[in-house]
C-alpha cells in the first residue's frame, strides 16, 4: 500500500534536492569570487540561473498551494526548512561577496577614468581666433551606476 502523502513527499523531496544543488552552486561561485577567480563562474552561470528560476517558480507554487507542505511528512518538512536556511545563508554571503566585487570594480573604473582625464594633453596654443587648439581629444564617459 502506498503512503497517502507519497506525492507530497516526492514533490518536497525534489524541492530539497533543487535547493541543495542551488546552495552548492552558489557556495562554489562565492568561493570563486573570494579566491579572485570570477572567470571560474562563467562556466556554470547559465545552470545557476536556470536552477534559480526553477526554485523561484517552485517557491511561488508552494506559496499558492501550501497544502503540499502540510501533506508532506514531518521529517521532509524539517529537511526542507534546513535546506532553505542553508540556501538563505549561502545567498546572503554570495550577495556580500558580489557587492564587494562590484565596489572594487567600480573603484578601479573610476581610478582609470581619473587617470585618463589627468593624462589628457593640455591645449597646445591658440588659433588666430583666440581659441585653444586641442592636443588630444579623447572622450571619457563614466557611468556611476556601472
Amino acid at each position: 500500500m502506498a503512503h497517502p502523502d507519497a506525492a507530497a513527499d516526492d514533490r518536497v523531496g525534489q524541492i530539497i534536492i533543487l535547493t541543495d544543488r542551488l546552495t552548492e552552486m552558489i557556495t562554489r561561485e562565492t568561493r570563486a569570487f573570494e579566491d579572485r577567480r570570477p572567470q571560474d563562474v562563467a562556466a556554470t552561470i547559465g545552470e545557476t540561473a536556470r536552477l534559480a528560476n526553477i526554485y523561484r517558480l517552485e517557491s511561488a507554487r508552494l506559496k499558492q498551494d501550501p497544502s503540499v507542505l502540510q501533506a508532506a511528512s514531518p521529517p521532509l518538512r524539517k529537511a526542507l526548512t534546513a535546506s532553505t536556511r542553508a540556501f538563505d545563508a549561502a545567498l546572503s554571503r554570495h550577495g556580500e561577496v558580489l557587492e564587494a566585487a562590484r565596489t572594487i570594480t567600480e573603484g578601479l573604473v573610476q581610478a582609470i577614468a581619473r587617470e585618463v582625464v589627468a593624462n589628457r594633453a593640455k591645449p597646445v596654443g591658440y588659433t588666430s581666433r583666440a581659441r585653444t587648439t586641442p592636443g588630444d581629444s579623447v572622450a571619457v564617459t563614466l557611468n556611476r551606476r556601472a
